[in-house]
């Protein structure tokens, strides 16, 4: 496909090529990109530890774009933002909301990865009536099993990488099955797809208050998710080292419209792996009443 293609009128189609734009509100410059549809509800994606916009899957977020408007930022502190990154969820949830408000829209579906199916979580519950749906992967509640080991595992796991001369996101995110290694190596060149205005990498700094606000999450007490009404499709592979995907049935179940959907021999990384199965999903939730 060429660039041409990819952008038509003024409607960018391809993660690749969205430029990145930067919007200032309550005292930070947030660095964004957007595509797709400029009609309908907008999908805010929220993204992982240590993440910046150059690690969202392009096939995720071009599959979802092919039909809604997408958009993709860093939080305070991260990549190209400015400002320090808080060390609580619930900070960073107020600047996303800052954010999105800041772009002028006042009704989102929000699909969080991760730490940010964290940040999710608060953003449906203090401001319940900016959210429509909910898309939660790779994620858990507060107090979820295990995810107080975020830390030890990511170090682990980086330590792991340098040594064997990996991405620590093979192992992070993929099982290391056959399938699960190949997907691995698969996802790793898809974010490689972009080559130019990439963005900056997360700093230390930043990477250290991200897993500070991971490890209070992991020991809050458990909150009453029977007050979150909205529709929330929950997803996750089957074998999820840092947020064991139990919990993903866990939330699954204590939220009164939620669905669950379960990738097998698939880790954290499960909807990357399976991006096909999970955009088709994942529209179809979205389109419905």
């Amino acid at each position: 496909m060429n660039d041409s293609q990819e952008v038509r009128g003024d409607v960018v189609t391809s993660y690749k090529n969205a430029p990145t734009r930067t919007l200032t509100a309550g005292g930070v410059t947030f660095a964004y990109r957007e595509l797709g549809p400029q009609s309908g509800v907008p999908v805010v994606f929220l993204t992982h530890l240590a993440a910046v916009l150059d690690n969202w899957d392009p096939r995720v977020v071009d599959g979802i774009a092919a039909q809604r408007r997408v958009i993709a930022f860093d939080n305070r502190g991260v990549g190209a933002s400015s400002g320090s990154t808080p060390r609580t969820i619930e900070a960073m949830a107020k600047d996303a909301v800052t954010f999105i408000r800041a772009l002028g829209l006042e009704y989102v579906d929000l699909h969080g990865f991760s730490m940010g199916g964290m940040i999710a979580q608060v953003i449906v519950q203090t401001d319940p009536n900016l959210v429509r749906k909910l898309i939660l992967t790779g994620t858990g509640p507060a107090g979820g099993e295990g995810i107080k080991n975020v830390t030890r595992l990511s170090h682990l796991d980086t330590v792991r990488g340098l040594l064997t001369l990996q991405d620590p996101k093979q192992f992070l995110f993929f099982t290391r099955t056959v399938g699960g290694r190949r997907a691995g190596k698969e996802f790793l060149a898809r974010l490689k797809e972009r080559t130019h205005d990439r963005d900056k990498a997360i700093s230390l700094t930043s990477y250290g208050a991200q897993l500070k606000a991971i490890h209070r999450w992991g020991l809050e007490q458990p909150q009453d998710l029977s007050v979150i009404h909205q529709p929330v499709l929950v997803a996750n592979g089957e074998s999820d080292r840092m947020v064991p995907s139990k919990n993903s049935a866990d939330l699954a179940r204590r939220l009164p419209n939620g669905e669950l959907v379960i990738y097998p021999d698939a880790g954290h990384g499960g909807i990357f792996q399976f991006h096909r199965e999970f955009v088709e999903t994942a529209l179809a939730f979205l389109e419905r009443q």
